[in-house]
């Protein structure tokens, strides 16, 4: 069994095909034009599919790192640099998307500090799940375009 080629349907979420190049084309939108903003809401779809690149990311560069080092030290050295900056790099986007999903459940974007105290990283996990708030909201207009019963 092969991975999905170019065009092909991926149907992971409750039958509704993605292409490949919609989620990296989302993955890249959020890094690239949603770089820094904390206004708005985000979608599960939108959230979760910058999670598995940026992951995808992490993983692919460590383990590159790993084996250039074992082979060659500068180069070893090199690829631990673009790793370390891959990492920064993402920390603004990942940061203003945590904060655009709890505006698309109804919360603050300060509840995003719950991470830093014991188990309540695994609260905004929880909370980063949930879905959309239907209807429009004080952080704007369901990106889903699902209206609020009595709104319609």
């Amino acid at each position: 069994m092969t991975g999905p080629v170019r065009g092909e349907k991926i149907s992971l979420f409750y039958g509704r095909g993605f292409t490949v190049e919609s989620i990296q084309r989302d993955f890249l939108d959020i890094v690239f034009t949603k770089y820094a903003f904390f206004y708005g809401r985000a979608r599960r779809r939108e959230y979760w599919m910058f999670q598995l690149w940026a992951f995808v990311g992490y993983f692919a560069l460590a383990v590159l790192a790993a084996l250039a080092s074992m082979i060659a030290t500068f180069l070893g050295y090199i690829l631990i640099f673009a790793f370390v900056i891959y990492c920064l790099g993402l920390v603004v986007p990942s940061f203003c998307l945590a904060v655009r999903r709890l505006h698309d459940i109804g919360q603050s974007g300060w509840f995003l500090l719950l991470s830093i105290i014991p188990l309540g990283g695994l609260v905004v996990l929880v909370m980063c799940c949930l879905d959309s708030q239907p209807g429009e909201n004080k952080y704007g207009p369901n990106p889903k375009g699902v209206v609020a019963l009595g709104q319609a």
